[in-house]
């Protein structure tokens, strides 16, 4: 079994180095440099486009990594409320629980009296 192909990945001092040697050549000789480095001649139309706008530069795949963000002064008070009010909501279910459990009881306690 053979083992699955990647993708060539070319540094961007390659693709500058590349583009140099393409610029200093004579006039047909491009096609032979192209050919000896398997590089199609789209390619190297994107790179110099690239290298003039300044974006020849290395790059990795894949998503962004998350950087994370400083938090402004209102953020931390909104998130110390938030922690507080969650708190209070959590006190407020079990106390209401317990009501129910009273009521349930007395409920109970009413139906024996009755009997």
């Amino acid at each position: 079994m053979t083992p699955k192909p990647r993708r060539r990945t070319l540094t961007a001092a390659y693709k500058a180095a590349l583009l140099a040697e393409l610029d200093n050549c004579q006039p047909g000789e491009a096609g032979a440099i192209l050919r000896r480095e398997g590089i199609y001649s789209s390619s190297i139309s994107e790179w110099r486009r690239l290298r003039r706008a300044g974006q020849l530069v290395e790059t990795k795949r894949g998503p962004a990594p998350l950087v994370p963000v400083k938090q402004a002064p209102e953020n931390k008070e909104l998130l110390r409320e938030n922690r507080r009010l969650k708190r209070e909501l959590e006190t407020a279910h079990l106390i209401i629980d317990i009501q129910k459990k009273v009521a349930m009881l007395m409920e109970a306690k009413r139906n024996d009296d009755d009997s």
